[in-house]
């Protein structure tokens, strides 16, 4: 029976240095600030931006919205986008995507100061994850799974760790990070050949395939250690992984549950790069 990596417990941790920072912060006059831009109203980015918003008023984190309608222009989006980026009582700048597809979303992207990305999403934030250079912010998701695996005392020098999914929001990242906690590092996808076998050989095995359940127990081995991100609905329209947890649980020595596991962690991850960006106008 596997050890449960709880997200929960991880927050209680973040939190604590958030909630320290907020306090010196404030006691300087700056009040840490995160301005959310949403186009249109999707559930999911509303379910996101409810979360986000009740985390930071939990920890003294500020919130401007900035709310267009789904037909805005690309010319008035770009305007918003100037003025968080000159707004200097705004630290950090959360973008939900995608956008409507009649919006260019990477000239949106590229236009957002990377000082103030806290999401992980511009090329200067990409640069400092791939080359370690103090530039921007990590994506939040796979910075949380280093959260988990720090928390949780989990040694990854030497180690064979292998990530499956290679997008720009988890699994290139997520391998970048690895690599500087001095693990050995196999990303698979969906060319990968034997993918069961190169998962098996995992000692820490990262889940970011993007689909229900499709990681089952002929990918893991005896007491491995399994992060799955994945956030999915079943046909019983409940939340699930990208991993069978009924499956891997039993073999595996380590895992996070979905719900409850790195999705519970995001946010808070989020609301630390604010803080993060504020303190910079300490130095």
């Amino acid at each position: 029976m596997a050890k449960l990596l709880l997200g929960k417990e991880v927050n209680s941790s973040i939190n604590e240095r958030i909630s320290e920072d907020v306090r010196l912060l404030k006691e300087k006059g700056i009040s840490p600030t995160l301005g959310i831009v949403r186009v249109g109203e999707r559930e999911d980015d509303l379910s996101y931006e409810r979360g986000a918003s009740k985390r930071c008023e939990m920890l003294g984190v500020e919130v401007k919205k900035f709310v267009l309608p789904a037909d805005v222009s690309q010319d008035e989006l770009m305007k918003v986008i100037d003025e968080v980026n000159n707004d200097d009582e705004i630290h950090g700048v959360l973008i939900f995507r995608p956008l409507p597809k009649h919006l260019d979303e990477r000239a949106v992207i590229n236009a957002l100061k990377h000082e103030k990305d806290v999401d992980g999403i511009t090329a200067g934030s990409m640069y400092g994850v791939f080359t370690g250079e103090p530039v921007g912010y990590p994506p939040c998701t796979p910075q949380a799974c280093m959260e988990i695996l720090d928390y949780y005392g989990i040694d990854c020098k030497g180690k064979n760790a292998v990530v499956i999914g290679r997008s720009l929001v988890v699994g290139k990242p997520a391998a970048m990070m690895l690599l500087k906690k001095n693990a050995t590092v196999t990303v698979c996808h969906t060319k990968t050949v034997n993918m069961p076998e190169i998962a098996r050989n995992a000692d820490i095995l990262i889940v970011a395939a993007g689909r229900a359940g499709v990681i089952g127990k002929d990918y893991v081995s005896e007491g491995q250690i399994i992060i799955d991100v994945g956030i999915n609905v079943n046909d019983e329209g409940k939340l699930c992984g990208d991993v069978l947890f009924d499956e891997a649980e039993p073999v595996a020595g380590m895992i996070t549950p979905v719900p409850g596991g790195v999705g519970a962690v995001t946010t808070s991850v989020l609301v630390e790069h604010v803080v993060q960006a504020a303190k910079k106008l300490l130095y």
